[in-house]
């Protein structure tokens, strides 16, 4: 007993000397001021306010000044300055810290690799390693840090929390899932800053994080795409995006729920959506979503953005080609309105760009060959094309969100011939044509409870081609409009099950209404065709995610009424991890679409828009099905991805009509099917400074036609072999540079049988062709580069100038061959090349705030 009283009075003892040492370790800073200046000869100038109850350690007075005044500064607040021998400034002014942090997902703890860490109102920012860390330094210690990461709510902390103390130790920052997404972000740096992919395999592009890409000077939404396997353009032309062999008409484009029908300027040189309100696109070849229809090909989902900031922001910016703007303004805490304009300057100034642009989309167009139909007549044409947005939301609560939106697309091309009539006097005739496409949608948000949430959406979307055509050499006009107007409204609900377990279902309604008109003077002559197509649709999913499976299984039921026919659509996406590196996954899909593209070579619009809208009724047009299904495997380490997916699929209910043929079958009413099937290849390494890439797509697609003779032969968009190869690198903090190239195969066309190239139909006499498409034009190649360099005008206000140079090594290609007889003698045939964009340089500067 005596033993242990003794040993406590030790502990006790020992207890107190201890805590009486640590008590003298700390001193007020005012003390260990006054010990320094009598130490070192030196004087502190400060303000007591800013140093009154600041306590430090005791400093080793004999090291050096300079240590002891590092050591200060690391421990307190306050900024010490040394000015020179004698005095020193102590002030909380400019004070900055060191930070770091550990991103981490709330839920199961797993590092998130590629989160956004940025010091709010600055350019200063890092992106976490895969560890999920980061550090930065020289952070003002009165600055807020936002770290972000897609699919994730977006934090905010006070720099001070995450401050680097001298041990290292670095805070977790949990970032917590938002309610729908199962579907992750599998990989944050996918080819280039901005790209990503989701665990279902499709892509995202986040347009404010964009890189940099070959050639281009802005994130170009249509234009990015490409770059993925499977994604071709074989004209060079956004408004014929190819994916894994289908036609452009074949991709479903939605705008912020809005189905649109237009989707390029310049004739589909540059993508219509303006990219700077378009937060992010979303790309789906394989295995859709049940909620989704139409677009047998592929899904491609925009989204602008959709919170409510505190402060307004905004940008402005201009190309060789337009300017724009857009703005950002916060009329409270629960009303935003987002406005964005666009328009081209080319019917004022002629930029290089501009006139390699219009070579391309005009060659072999009335606007070049009408001259040489009429004697001493003079041309000129003025082309100008615009595009808005406007977004309105309103969030009344954390529950419930409403937004509207309004988006409108319009080109307008005037082309005006003046000439000598008879009497001697000039006479001017004005051809014009405008396309548009003007759409309207709203939906209204409701989180009922933490695990169930619906969403009521409709739309409206309205597209018009207008075209007047006078034609000097017959003194005869031609008029000609094409429109299509859809509704729709979608109801729509999710369950959350549990952590790894979402329930999706829903009802969909739309009304297609399609017109075609044409109108002659001279003899007169008017045709109009009005088609109009009821679909209701019910679509339910279950999406499950844990451990190293993720599965999406859905069905979509659609009941067109006009022809009283139910379709049903199963779509399958499975994703299973073998490994932490190595993962296999499925994909399938049953899908329909009701509007296609038909292309008349005679009877198009000024020589420049051939492709008009058209609605299946049934008979002469068919509903088009489609069936995918693809397998692959992914490995990815040590920031390598390795992605291997094999390919099947097979369209039925095209049309001859919509194909593009410039061959005998280009006015043959008939219905078949294509068959693709391919192999795409991606090799990806990614590094703090640098980004490289090579893509391998080989795929065989050909067509069944029973009525056409041979029946099987080779797709026009039968590109056998297609590789592209980039490289992007960090040449400074603020500097990257990107450089690349495309090798593709060229594509199929029919040639005239040589020796009898011609042969009499009737009284007419026609090119005699050969087995249909049996040859291909010269292989495809072009490099381009770009150049991207950020700077700072002020706290708020940065900027960006962009170059970029499509077709560097300004090779000739040939995209396009056909043969058509000669004007002179009918027995002659002349072949007509159509040649890609030559050198083409573009400069962008940005401006954001």
């Amino acid at each position: 007993m005596k033993l242990n009283k003794q040993c406590f009075n030790i502990v006790l003892i020992a207890s107190l000397l201890s805590f009486s040492a640590f008590a003298q370790e700390r001193l007020p800073l005012i003390k260990v001021l006054n010990q320094l200046e009598e130490k070192f000869s030196v004087k502190f100038s400060y303000s007591e306010n800013d140093i009154d109850a600041v306590f430090v350690e005791t400093p080793n007075l004999e090291a050096s000044l300079q240590h002891v005044i590092d050591g200060l500064n690391d421990e307190t607040l306050l900024n010490f300055q040394i000015l020179d021998e004698r005095y020193i400034t102590i002030s909380s002014i400019n004070k900055t810290i060191n930070i770091c942090g550990i991103v981490l997902s709330e839920t199961d703890s797993f590092p998130l690799m590629g989160a956004t860490v940025q010091v709010a109102n600055t350019q200063k920012g890092v992106i976490t390693n895969s560890n999920g860390d980061f550090k930065l330094d020289d952070v003002p210690v009165n600055s807020t840090v936002k770290i972000s990461y897609l699919g994730f709510e977006t934090v905010q902390i006070n720099a001070i929390d995450l401050r680097k103390t001298n041990q290292s130790i670095c805070s977790n920052v949990l970032l917590a899932e938002r309610l729908e997404t199962l579907n992750k972000i599998l990989i944050s740096k996918f080819l280039t800053t901005g790209l990503q992919k989701r665990v279902d395999g499709s892509t995202v592009l986040n347009t404010e994080k964009f890189g940099t890409l070959p050639g281009l000077t802005e994130p170009d939404v249509l234009q990015s795409i490409q770059a993925l396997p499977g994604v071709e353009s074989v004209n060079e032309s956004i408004a014929n995006i190819n994916v894994r062999g289908g036609t452009n008409d074949q991709n479903l484009m939605i705008w912020d729920g809005i189905k649109m029908y237009h989707s390029g300027h310049f004739f589909g040189l540059i993508s219509a959506y303006n990219p700077y309100l378009t937060e992010k696109v979303e790309v789906t070849k394989n295995g859709t979503s049940s909620e989704f229809s139409d677009g047998v090909s592929s899904t491609i989902n925009m989204f602008t953005k959709n919170n409510i900031d505190e402060t307004v922001s905004g940008g402005f910016g201009a190309n060789l080609l337009h300017a724009d703007g857009y703005l950002q303004i916060p009329l409270n805490k629960k009303l935003a309105v987002h406005v964005s304009g666009r328009r081209a300057f080319t019917d004022a100034f002629s930029s290089p760009t501009y006139s390699q642009y219009f070579e391309k989309s005009f060659q072999d167009s009335e606007l070049t060959t009408n001259s040489e139909n009429v004697n001493d007549a003079q041309q000129s044409s003025d082309f100008f094309f615009y595009d808005y947005s406007g977004k309105l939301l309103f969030n009344l609560n954390e529950q419930h969100k409403f937004r509207a939106n309004v988006i409108g697309i319009y080109n307008n091309l005037d082309y005006t011939e003046s000439f000598e009539n008879s009497e001697g006097e000039t006479e001017s005739k004005t051809s014009n044509l405008k396309q548009e496409n003007l759409g309207f949608g709203g939906s209204w948000n409701a989180d009922w409870t933490n695990r169930f949430s619906t969403e009521i959406s409709g739309f409206y979307s309205k597209y018009n081609v207008d075209a007047l055509n006078y034609r000097v050499e017959t003194d005869q006009s031609l008029t000609q409009a094409n429109e299509v107007l859809e509704t729709g409204i979608k109801l729509k609900s999710r369950l959350k099950i549990n952590e790894s377990l979402n329930v999706l279902a829903g009802y969909a309604f739309n009304e297609i209404g399609v017109l075609y008109k044409t109108t002659v003077s001279a003899p007169s002559y008017d045709r109009i065709t009005k088609d109009v197509l009821l679909n209701h649709a019910a679509f339910t999913e279950i999406e499950y995610n844990k451990n190293n499976t993720y599965l999406r299984l859905g069905v979509r039921g659609n009941y067109f009424q006009k022809f009283n026919s139910f379709l049903v659509e199963p779509r399958l996406n499975l994703r299973q991890k073998i490994s932490n590196q190595f993962a296999l996954k499925l994909q399938g899909e049953f899908k329909n679409q009701t509007t296609k593209q038909k292309i008349d070579f005679q009877d198009d619009f000024l020589g420049v828009e051939n492709r008009r809208w058209t609605l299946a009724n049934e008979q002469l047009i068919k509903i088009s099905t489609s069936k995918q299904v693809s397998f692959g495997f992914e490995f990815n380490k040590n920031n390598w991805l390795f992605d291997v997916e094999s390919f099947y699929k097979i369209v039925d209910g095209i049309t001859a009509s919509n194909q593009g043929f410039y061959n005998n079958f280009q006015y043959v009413n008939a219905n078949g099917n294509y068959n693709a099937r391919g192999l795409e290849f991606l090799v990806n390494k990614t590094a703090t400074k640098y980004s490289t890439w090579l893509s391998y797509t080989f795929s065989k697609n050909d067509y069944e036609f029973e009525t056409i003779t041979p029946s099987v032969f080779p797709n026009n968009l039968d590109i056998r072999h297609s590789v592209s190869l980039a490289f992007n690198y960090n040449i400074l903090k603020n500097l990257e540079a990107s450089v690349g190239g495309i090798w593709r195969s060229g594509q199929p066309y029919t040639q005239p049988v040589e020796g009898n190239e011609t042969v009499q139909d009737g009284n007419a006499t026609v090119v005699n062709y050969d087995e249909p498409n049996h040859e291909n034009v010269e292989d495809f190649m072009r490099v381009d580069a770009s150049l991207n360099s950020k700077f700072t005008l002020s706290k708020k206000v940065k900027g960006q100038l962009r170059l970029g140079v499509l077709n560097l090594l300004n090779k000739k290609n040939t995209i396009n061959r056909y043969f058509e007889l000669s004007s002179e003698n009918s027995d002659e045939v002349l072949r007509v090349d159509n040649q890609s964009l030559g050198i083409t340089p573009n400069v962008s500067i940005r401006i954001n705030f």
